[in-house]
């Protein structure tokens, strides 16, 4: 029975798995999927699908919230029917290695000598280069032959000559490389993670506001360190614009001790124990400020729903029993914020370190505290991504290496000669021309030596 059903598969399945077609289907199937995946906006709430793609008017007249829910085009990457494409494409790529490619490269370093002229007629090309008694010998083809870097077999009168049989091997380091870069996404989708969090300054934190995460991703997760933000502070431009905003962060080992420490910005990521922390927002978190001479107040500030900017604004009490207070307004954090009394107007601004009479009171600005927006990222898989890709490369130079062979027989006092190659024809041709042009001159040369010989004995 288990015979049967190996034999079965053997005969049925795999010629399947290795048809050339139905891997390129595989391979249209998953770009056209990958494609969907960038167009349409991934991880995203029900509401946002409903409001952008709405059943009336429908996007190509069916692509619906309700049809992208359906089939899982908000988290394409991840779904049970584009890992089993790529899992097929994989198992398609392997099987297409062991039943075609391992055998045409153990058939290609298996060979064997042509002992009847009829079997050069086979060849792409071929030519017959007449010698004489004296002359006939596979030396000089051999020799020939070497000077190009073939690597020469030779038995009595027959003799066979290969080069370039690491372009063999490229199909299946080509394959090798795309299975790897498979396996790498497909861990990487089960066992990585992402979390974002927005983090004050002189803040600690541990990992907690995960966004994405596999099935096997708890491990990845940091347990056993956490991070302190040191500062977070923001470069702008002479006319006001952002330039670059940096964090200095610390990793903390659960003593509170120090074990890492970088100062990141916009494509300068921390790394640590496979964690990538990159630095993607920013916000204002709070104030410090102080009414007379009242101790320092840290206050919270909100994002204010505005358009066309962004604000933060915080309410600063003015009196002991909190019946009135101004508001505190900022727009970046160049140290700026603009106050406005209890009936909502403009009194002024203030900057860091200055201090503003309001209402019978004085009003010190002491710190804007920003904060920092992180994204923290694992993903365990790149490795074999990257392996796969720097294979994919080598493999691609090692495809274009021409596999060539001659073979030779010298029968009749007349040399066969003829051969094959996988690519480069014409510089194949080119090659083997100038061999048997050679061969020919050597032939004239030794059939003149005679002559000379006896021409410079009459002139003795």
């Amino acid at each position: 029975m288990l015979s049967s059903t190996f034999r079965r598969v053997r005969t049925e399945l795999l010629p399947i798995l290795a048809d050339l077609r139905f891997a390129i289907a595989l391979l249209l199937a998953i770009a056209l999927f990958s494609i969907s995946g960038t167009v349409i906006e991934q991880e995203q709430s029900a509401a946002f699908y409903q409001a952008n793609y709405p059943e009336a008017p429908a996007l190509f007249g069916f692509l619906t919230w309700k049809v992208i829910l359906a089939i899982g085009l908000d988290h394409v990457y991840k779904t049970w029917w584009f890992l089993s494409l790529m899992i097929l494409f994989g198992s398609s790529l392997a099987t297409c290695t062991f039943t075609r490619q391992f055998p045409a490269l153990k058939a290609a370093r298996t060979w064997k000598f042509y002992d009847r002229p009829r079997q050069f007629e086979k060849l792409a090309l071929s030519a017959m280069v007449p010698t004489s008694a004296t002359a006939a010998s596979l030396a000089p083809l051999a020799q020939a032959l070497a000077q190009k870097r073939f690597k020469v077999f030779q038995s009595d009168n027959a003799l066979y000559a290969r080069k370039g049989l690491a372009g063999r091997i490229g199909p299946i380091v080509v394959h090798a490389s795309m299975i790897l870069i498979l396996l790498g996404a497909i861990w990487g989708t089960f066992t990585g993670f992402m979390a974002q969090e927005l983090v004050p300054s002189g803040d600690t934190f541990r990992v907690q506001n995960i966004v994405q995460a596999g099935s096997w991703a708890r491990p990845q997760i940091p347990k056993d360190w956490s991070m302190r933000v040191n500062r977070f502070w923001i470069d702008y431009t002479s006319t006001g614009d952002i330039d670059q905003f940096y964090s200095d962060l610390s990793v903390l080992d659960n003593q509170g001790q120090e074990i890492d420490r970088k100062t990141i910005h916009v494509n300068q990521p921390l790394k640590h124990q496979g964690v990538t922390v990159y630095q993607t927002d920013w916000a204002i978190a709070a104030v410090k400020v102080r009414v007379n001479n009242s101790p320092i107040f840290r206050l919270p500030m909100a994002r204010l729903q505005v358009e066309g900017g962004r604000l933060w604004g915080t309410w600063v009490p003015i009196k002991p029993d909190l019946s009135a207070g101004v508001s505190l307004v900022a727009r970046d954090m160049q140290g700026t914020v603009v106050v406005y009394d209890t009936t909502g107007k403009l009194i002024g601004s203030l900057r860091t370190g200055m201090s503003l009479s309001v209402e019978g009171i004085e009003l010190s600005l002491i710190e804007v505290i920003g904060s920092t927006g992180l994204q923290i990222k694992a993903d365990p898989g790149i490795p074999f991504v990257y392996a796969g890709f720097g294979l994919l490369m080598l493999s691609v130079m090692i495809s274009y290496i021409s596999h060539s062979q001659v073979w030779a027989l010298l029968e009749d006092e007349t040399l066969y000669i003829g051969g094959r190659t996988n690519r480069g024809q014409i510089l194949f041709e080119r090659e083997l021309v100038e061999v048997v042009n050679q061969l020919q001159q050597e032939e004239l040369n030794v059939a003149a030596a005679p002559l000379v010989t006896a021409e410079a004995g009459d002139l003795t």
